[in-house]
């Protein structure tokens, strides 16, 4: 079976092929971090689905080169800086190692690159350049140079490439200097600002005048340095198709440095919002939780990344604490089975037993179904937990289970540093006390210690080894 993605640019489910087809590298860009204040958990689920993406080529061969940018110039970032009187640099330098830190913690891959918009400023003022060449953008008074998506369109451009849109009931031509706006204006937008007396300290010299660039231009000037003028893959939330990732596309093949009958870029993939309560999760809203919000109520990354992996990147679901606490007892019922496979596999080694990798693969392979490979995972713990409670599972049979989850865990990245979490002494004390008691035959108190076990966060498994502690879901 041949991998399948949903293309927003085409709107249907297409066969992955790479522009180099022979071979088996593939450029990846990831819309990254606006580094101005904490990313919540929304923000995150576009990076875990920008992860599961770059694992999942790998699992199947390829080489992505994945790129994810920094975003540490923009209007928010400069109101902020303005508001609380520091350097740019040094504002978004804490945020932007809080969203690497989070990022860890959710066990995403670091990229191979993170460009920082700040860096690219010659890249960007090129472009431009070429876009004023070729008559499809202009300057103002101001100091500043606007995209025209009319000249564009004239000139044989298509604006509307991601998204339909209506030009006979559109504001065609209205000058938007904002990097974000209303999804009813079809403006020309800033590729150039000219300095205002707002902008501070954070402004650069250029062929028209000091000023900043905008929003849009940035990840053209970044994806294009880095991964050349037409790429493969170009990930981001489903709120950025339109304008950004449109204007990308404008902004991008109006230059002309595109090879005929090429697009910037081939696939683009677009991860659908979190909801709060039937609401897309944001900051203008105030419904978001970050990261640290949820580490500090005692849920662990290990359960975050679950939860955001188990509906399909396409699909808005509800984010909910009792969804964590789902998570929480699905990764729960892997770890008991990864462990009862382990003690019974001892030192076996095997290859990977075929069904599990093969249905996983179907599914993944299927625009990234996620609940059909998470159907498939937990049939294979159901069918490995019937082998181990019948004991007709031979160690060598185990030891071929656990190499097929090792190598879909690959892709799903949930097993934790160590599969099965060791106690700590006051709870082996404990555990060793309660042994003592039973054996005694003092069986009151055997079970206050089990109580106390329990009202610890312990639970007691007997196994045919003795008993083992394990933590409670």
């Amino acid at each position: 079976m041949a991998l399948k993605f949903f293309n927003t640019l085409s709107r249907s489910l297409q066969e992955f092929v790479p522009l180099v087809p022979s071979g088996k590298k593939v450029g990846m860009y990831c819309c990254g971090p606006t580094v101005y204040d904490l990313a919540h958990i929304g923000n995150f689920r576009t990076f875990v689905f920008a992860d599961l993406v770059r694992r999942y080529l790998e699992f199947r061969g390829f080489e992505p080169q994945h790129v994810m940018n920094v975003t540490d110039v923009e209007d928010k970032i400069i109101r902020h800086v303005r508001s609380a009187q520091i350097p740019l640099r040094e504002y978004t330098g804490k945020f932007e190692q809080a969203f690497l830190e989070d990022l860890r913690t959710l066990n995403c891959r670091a990229p191979h690159q993170t460009p920082h918009a700040t860096e690219f400023i010659p890249e960007m003022i090129a472009l431009i350049e070429k876009l004023v060449a070729r008559g499809v953008a202009y300057r103002t008074p101001d100091g500043s140079v606007y995209f025209s998506i009319e000249k564009y369109r004239a000139a044989g451009g298509q604006y509307g490439q991601l998204v339909h849109l209506d030009f006979e009931n559109l504001r065609v031509g209205e000058r938007v200097r904002s990097d974000e706006y209303a999804k009813e204006s079809v403006a020309d937008f800033a590729l150039w600002k000219g300095r205002v007396p707002e902008d501070g300290a954070v402004f650069w010299p250029s062929p028209w005048g000091e000023g900043r660039p905008g929003w849009h231009i940035e990840c053209s000037a970044m994806s294009m340095k880095l991964l050349g003028t037409s790429f493969d893959l170009h990930l981001g939330g489903e709120d950025l198709a339109f304008p950004h990732h449109e204007d990308e596309i404008a902004q991008s093949e109006g230059c002309g440095l595109h090879t005929p009958g090429q697009h910037f870029v081939k696939y683009w993939l677009h991860a659908a919002h979190l909801l709060v309560e039937g609401k897309k999760m944001s900051k203008s809203l105030g419904n978001f939780f970050t990261l640290r919000d949820l580490l500090t109520k005692g849920y662990t990354g290990r359960e975050v990344r679950h939860l955001l992996l188990t509906a399909h990147y396409r699909e808005s679901f509800n984010f909910t604490l009792e969804g964590l606490a789902a998570s929480r007892t699905a990764l729960s019922r892997i770890d008991e089975c990864l462990a009862k496979l382990t003690e019974l596999a001892e030192t076996h080694t095997a290859p990977p037993a075929p069904e599990l990798v093969q249905r996983f693969t179907e599914a993944l392979d299927d625009d990234l179904n996620a609940a059909a490979a998470w159907g498939a995972v937990f049939e294979w713990v159901r069918q490995c937990n019937k082998a181990l409670a019948d004991h007709t599972m031979a160690p060598a049979a185990a030891a071929a289970a656990l190499s097929a989850w090792r190598k879909i865990d690959e892709v799903l990245g949930i097993s934790p540093a160590a599969a099965a979490e060791t106690a700590p002494a006051e709870m082996l004390a404990l555990l060793d006390a309660r042994q003592a008691a039973r054996k005694a035959k003092a069986f009151k108190r055997a079970d206050s210690l089990r109580d106390e076990i329990k009202a610890k966060g312990w639970l007691i498994e007997d196994t045919p080894k003795g008993p083992k502690l394990k933590r409670n879901a």
